[in-house]
């Protein structure tokens, strides 16, 4: 599998020199990819009613497509990925255009992670339904593709019209487009126009199960299985080299292609303290070899 890092969102700071030296460091280090989450706004949690979430507006997260312009341009070999763009409540046509942008100038090292989120907040506040939310991303998928491979096009959907224009500059070819959730609509629309899927579970039966649905549906579609990338993450709080290895044997096993670790949420840190969490787990997993 390949080695990668999770950004530390809520962590890494807003310091661009302690972001470079982050993002150079783990490219030292040999990661793979880095991965950036993505949510555009956090509830108040003091707001009348309360709030319950994984998260809200004291937790910070990086624009990934914005931040991850500023990482292309202090890189050369790491693959830049959202993990995942919150796709649903975002303008497609603009995204195509920002996407196509990143992808040209990292000389194609994007990687999209879509995803359909669950904060209703974040789409109110960005003027789109919650509801329906699946169907417009599967309309919105075929849409990118079509605007990164056609000069011009016309397109008639039930939630996209573009009248026989398209972007310019455009990637020498389509982004890849991995999907993230576990949802059995989500997983058949992931195999059928997906090249990866993104889970946020354990290696587990759960997982197996979803891996064996995914196989089945690219079987019925004639798509190759070989071309499809999973892409598992590894958690650095309450980890030991122990549990770093079986976890990664694990997810080996299911046929995970990427590994990602996570390493916020542990002790506190700076920049490049992070940076030593990804070699010690870079290390425990050298021990497999």
């Amino acid at each position: 599998m390949k080695i990668g890092v999770v950004l530390p969102h809520n962590e890494i700071g807003t310091d661009p020199i302690a972001i470079r030296d982050y993002a150079q460091g783990v490219e030292a280090l040999g990661a793979d990819h880095l991965l950036v989450y993505d949510h555009v706004l956090g509830a108040d949690p003091n707001r009348p009613g309360g709030w319950r979430g994984v998260y809200d507006s004291n937790v910070a997260f990086h624009e990934p497509l914005t931040f991850l312009s500023f990482i292309a341009g202090i890189t050369n070999k790491i693959e830049l990925v959202t993990t995942v763009l919150i796709l649903p409540q975002r303008q497609t046509a603009l995204v195509a255009k920002q996407a196509a942008e990143l992808q040209i100038l990292s000389n194609n090292r994007f990687r999209m992670g879509v995803g359909t989120g669950w904060n209703k907040i974040e789409y109110e506040a960005l003027s789109v339904p919650f509801a329906g939310r699946g169907a417009r991303q599967e309309e919105q998928v075929d849409l990118l593709k079509r605007l990164w491979l056609e000069d011009t096009l016309t397109y008639e959907g039930r939630h996209h019209r573009v009248n026989a224009a398209g972007i310019n500059p455009r990637p020498q070819r389509s982004v890849p487009i991995w999907f993230g959730g576990s949802a059995k609509a989500l997983l058949s629309r992931c195999a059928r126009m997906g090249d990866g899927w993104m889970p946020l579970m354990g290696a587990n039966q759960a997982a197996a199960e979803a891996i064996d649905y995914l196989k089945a549906v690219r079987a019925e579609q004639g798509l190759d299985w070989d071309s499809f990338g999973i892409q598992a993450q590894a958690q650095f709080a309450g980890g030991t080299p122990e549990r770093w290895v079986s976890h990664y044997q694990k997810w080996q096993a299911l046929g995970a292609t990427h590994m990602a670790l996570a390493t916020h949420n542990a002790a506190p840190t700076d920049a490049m303290g992070h940076v030593e969490r990804l070699k010690t787990y870079i290390e425990a997993i050298k021990t497999l070899s």
